[in-house]
């Protein structure tokens, strides 16, 4: 793989905030979701993820920029003596004495004896096995884009990570832009302990006509001439189907109606929300003969500006 830094787009000394905030720029850009499963935008998507694995993680990071990993993680060749070791014979493993000076648990050059002794060890070779402290895996962060209306009543949908590995996602009724689904075990596997988590910090893609206003939503409602000046009833599209919303006589342009627990559903403690239509008086999109000659013999006058010039 590339180096991750040049993968991200950010220097070598960027701060935490800053790699963060291009993986998630990167991330929902080229998310697979918002691609229609286009394969390159798959592979460039799981290029910034692994990437964001190694520099968006402190230890990995510090790791790399040592030389002790590369891009891909996987460890450089390893020379004992670079880190204090000295070879007292030529039997394999068993034959190096360690020397190190311990504070609290570490050593100087930043690893842990017993990890050491755990990687040389392992796998046979005259020795036996030992076993380090156990220890959970790293927990990865991703980007999920969901559509609007997997967010406000829930769904479930199936994630492909980066490894190639597929999941059942569950998203929970009103999800919110920016909150994160915890899938526990997912992550990085552990050392000897449980698997780490996989973060997914969500995004939500907007919807052609709905404005979300915490558990309300809002729309524009297009209106006939007729429908604003005689009243009627008319169909309003919702999340859960139509609905028909009656519309009083002499509404205007701006008038605002309520359809009550129309909004996002309830979920956990939180009640429904409401949908709020606004009135569009629009006129047709084409000439009409008739609605001109109403027109001009209309000889009501009127002056729908007078509150421009009151407030000036």
């Amino acid at each position: 793989m590339r180096d991750p830094y040049e993968v991200l787009g950010v220097s070598k000394s960027a701060s935490e905030a800053e790699i963060k905030k291009a993986f998630r720029a990167l991330a929902k850009k080229h998310h697979p979701d918002t691609h229609g499963g286009d394969k390159a935008a798959q592979k460039r998507f799981q290029e910034i993820s692994a990437a964001n694995e190694i520099v968006g993680d402190k230890d990995k990071r510090a790791k790399f920029d040592r030389g002790e990993i590369d891009a891909n993680g996987n460890p450089r060749s390893f020379d004992p003596r670079a880190h204090g070791f000295e070879g007292a014979g030529t039997g394999g493993p068993r034959d190096f004495h360690f020397t190190w000076s311990q504070d609290e648990g570490d050593t100087a050059q930043g690893f842990r004896p017993e990890e050491i002794l755990s990687d040389l060890f392992s796998g046979g070779g005259g020795g036996g096995r030992r076993r380090g402290h156990a220890r959970k895996g790293r927990d990865v962060e991703y980007a999920l884009t969901v559509g609007f209306e997997q967010a406000a009543v829930g769904a479930t949908t199936r994630l492909t990570l980066p490894d190639g590995r597929e999941l059942d996602v569950r998203i929970p009724a009103g999800l919110r832009e920016g909150q994160q689904i915890r899938l526990k075990g997912q992550g990085a596997p552990g050392r000897g302990g449980p698997g780490g988590d996989v973060l997914l910090t969500v995004s939500v893609a907007a919807h052609p006509w709905l404005v979300r206003d915490g558990n309300d939503l809002r729309m524009d409602l297009p209106v006939t001439l007729k429908e604003a000046v005689l009243g009627g009833k008319v169909a309003v599209p919702t999340l859960t189907g139509p609905v028909t919303l009656t519309v009083p006589p002499n509404s205007n342009t701006g008038a605002v109606l309520r359809l009550k627990g129309k909004g996002v559903p309830a979920h956990g403690r939180d009640p429904a929300g409401n949908l709020y239509v606004k009135l569009i008086v629009s006129l047709p999109g084409k000439a009409d003969a008739a609605l001109r000659q109403f027109a001009e013999r209309w000889e009501t006058d009127y002056d729908p500006r007078i509150g421009l010039r009151q407030s000036a």
